[in-house]
């Protein structure tokens, strides 16, 4: 299947970046190079765009895409890395930064990944795909106590605790190996017209778990801040509340805001400003 990536708010990406032509500029999450082709035609021979994905086939597509382009350099490994990845090239800085977080369309349509629960296919939703955590083996091995928790905290589902009994009691009967088996499970364990929206939400909590999304985003945005020079910029492309708050949040600490109580009468929580925010309220979708 052709790596196909169809870029989100592309030109609000491309404004925002503020692109000079000789700058160096990384997209922390490369997918299939639908923001990446649009930055490096910005760039001049001068410029450098740094591409770093975990996913090995993205690069591999992203790589065949921009492949007349010199100025590119395609890296296998974590946006989360991006301060290590960046020092390994021997740069100091760079002008900008995208992130764009979440799966791919590619990841959602190719069947083998398992990350639709449109399609009956294994439960696999890596996407690293060298990794051994998958989706099965959350399903099979997680208790029902952290199962709960996952679907909770990553899917905001509130009919968790039943859908962690639900495949607690199946799995003592056979092993849940497949996504079909999975949304059945859900479908039993929720109101009918509950049933979509339950099953987006527990397969994006697993897809979530499986790939450690979260756990460390707030440490690649204040990597990413401060590699940047003065006057550079980092994006960052949001798709729910979890991923939302938690940049937010980041950018409010990048800015240096005290967290002492009120009626401290001096800082002690040395709160250091790092860069100051474009915007007030960052945009997401």
């Amino acid at each position: 299947m052709e790596f196909k990536h169809t870029p989100i708010m592309l030109e609000e990406v491309i404004e925002n970046l503020n692109i000079k032509p000789n700058g160096i500029y990384v997209d922390g999450t490369m997918g299939g190079a639908g923001h990446s082709s649009k930055i490096v035609e910005k760039l001049s021979k001068d410029g450098l765009l740094i591409g770093i994905d975990r996913d090995q086939e993205a690069l591999k597509a992203s790589h065949e895409r921009l492949k007349d382009f010199d100025n590119v350099r395609f890296i296998w490994g974590r946006h989360e890395e991006i301060k290590s990845i960046i020092n390994a090239l021997e740069i100091k800085n760079v002008d900008g930064i995208l992130l764009d977080l979440g799966v791919s369309s590619y990841q959602l349509d190719e069947e083998k990944r398992g990350f639709s629960y449109m399609k009956d296919t294994s439960l696999d939703m890596r996407m690293d795909m060298t990794q051994e955590k998958t989706a099965e083996v959350v399903v099979n091995n997680y208790s029902k106590q952290d199962l709960e928790e996952v679907f909770f905290k990553y899917g905001e589902e509130k009919h968790s605790k039943r859908i962690a009994e639900k495949i607690v009691k199946m799995r003592e009967l056979k092993k849940i190996k497949t996504t079909g088996q999975l949304r059945e499970l859900i479908k039993e364990s929720v109101p009918a017209k509950e049933e979509i929206d339950s099953c987006k939400r527990i397969f994006q909590a697993l897809r979530i778990e499986v790939n450690g999304e979260l756990k460390e985003l707030e440490k690649a945005i204040k990597e990413g801040i401060e590699l940047l020079n003065d006057g550079g910029r980092l994006c960052v492309i949001t798709f729910h509340s979890l991923e939302d708050r938690i940049v937010k949040n980041a950018f409010i600490n990048a800015q240096g805001k005290c967290t002492c109580p009120k009626d401290f009468p001096v800082c002690v929580c040395g709160a250091k400003q790092l860069r100051k925010s474009y915007y007030k309220k960052a945009n997401s979708t």
